[in-house]
């Protein structure tokens, strides 16, 4: 039962189209991420994501925030992440580390590649 798009990364146009419409609105999110500072590492962690790499393995890998837990920042409440990183966040549904669905974003940070584990 993997979704069809097991592996690419969201569109950058989904913020506009509103997809959270197919989702029940959540408080809180149960969410991963790796964070690269460089564009060109954020793109191979997506390239090892896109080849079937779990994804906290490659947080542990690769990202340069968290790498210890898989990149797993744990269950956060609307309002106490970073504005940019929220509306990606709260937008994509809940999936795997075996098989994400990925959302992506840019903040003062550095890139950030996003999966969401628990909605409530």
């Amino acid at each position: 039962m993997a979704p069809k798009n097991k592996g690419k990364a969201k569109d950058k146009e989904d913020g506009d189209s509103k997809s959270s419409s197919k989702l029940k609105p959540a408080t809180s999110i149960n969410v991963r991420h790796i964070l690269c500072e460089k564009h060109s590492k954020k793109e191979e962690a997506l390239e090892k994501l896109r080849n079937g790499a779990k994804f906290d393995e490659v947080a542990r890998e690769m990202s340069e925030d968290k790498a210890r837990q898989g990149g797993s920042l744990g269950w956060k409440v609307r309002g106490s992440l970073l504005a940019d990183f929220e509306k990606v966040a709260y937008e994509l549904e809940p999936s795997s580390t075996s098989s994400p669905k990925l959302g992506e974003c840019k903040t003062s940070e550095g890139y950030h590649i996003i999966m969401v584990e628990g909605r409530k």
